[in-house]
């Protein structure tokens, strides 16, 4: 009777260790594919935020791409705007070069003579040292303010004067050079209601560039076209040319 307890225990005891054996596996496999399934998650959001910082760096380069034609733009205008502005200060200097001998000149002529061609010239000799006086002060004095208000002085003095074109076209261009652009503009307008000027062309473009200056657009690119179409085969014609082109027309 003993002998059979004692059996049954032991047979007992041995179907609950094989019991254990055959169950201890199970523990082991869900942690494994826990393990797994945590693996995969991490790996995931690696990618994920690798995904993440490569659109990042896209969208940056990009930025950076559009800034750099912006600059390359700015670079650019500025580069013609910067040849213009020699151009048109080398004409001036030709052109006050010139004006500076024209009442030397007529002065030496009896009012009757008839002046060389494309050349006017008064015949009144305190007009002529006037107008010589103020273009002085631009060429050998450098007397800018001093020029403007000769200048001023001199359309009062004569208001019908044979330079009175030329009287504002400088006085424009002083105006125009202290950026003071209402005052410039008034004077070139006043240039342009001469039709027979030799500084119509110029003082129509000079109009264009203050419009623009000024964010006014299209009544810029109205002054261009008016110096191509009136004056086709100018400088100014092809400097209104040039400024359309940069405007994107």
């Amino acid at each position: 009777m003993n002998s059979n307890i004692v059996r049954n225990i032991a047979l007992a005891l041995l179907i609950g260790a094989a019991t254990q054996v055959v169950a201890a596996p199970a523990p082991v496999t869900e942690l494994s594919k826990s393990g797994q399934g945590t693996s995969l998650e991490r790996l995931e959001r690696m990618l994920e935020a690798r995904n993440q910082v490569q659109l990042d760096m896209q969208r940056q380069l990009n930025q950076l791409a559009s800034e750099m034609d912006q600059l390359r733009g700015l670079v650019e205008r500025n580069s013609y705007d910067l040849t213009q502005m020699l151009e048109r200060q080398r004409e001036l200097y030709r052109e006050v070069d010139t004006l500076s001998q024209q009442p030397q000149k007529a002065a030496k002529k009896a009012p009757a003579d008839k002046p060389a061609s494309g050349e006017t010239y008064s015949g009144d000799v305190s007009e002529n040292e006037a107008y010589e006086k103020a273009v002085n002060l631009i060429l050998k004095e450098k007397d800018y303010a001093g020029a403007v208000t000769a200048f001023n002085a001199f359309l009062t003095t004569y208001p019908e004067s044979t330079y009175k074109a030329n009287a504002h076209y400088w006085l424009g261009q002083l105006y125009f050079t202290q950026n003071q652009l209402a005052e410039a503009s008034k004077e070139f307008k006043a240039v342009t209601s001469d039709e027979k000027s030799n500084k119509r062309s110029d003082a129509l473009l000079k109009l264009g560039v203050i419009a623009e200056r000024s964010k006014d657009v299209e009544l810029a690119k109205k002054y261009y076209q008016e110096v191509i179409s009136t004056y086709p085969s100018s400088t100014s014609s092809r400097q209104a040319e040039g400024s359309l082109k940069q405007l994107g027309n």
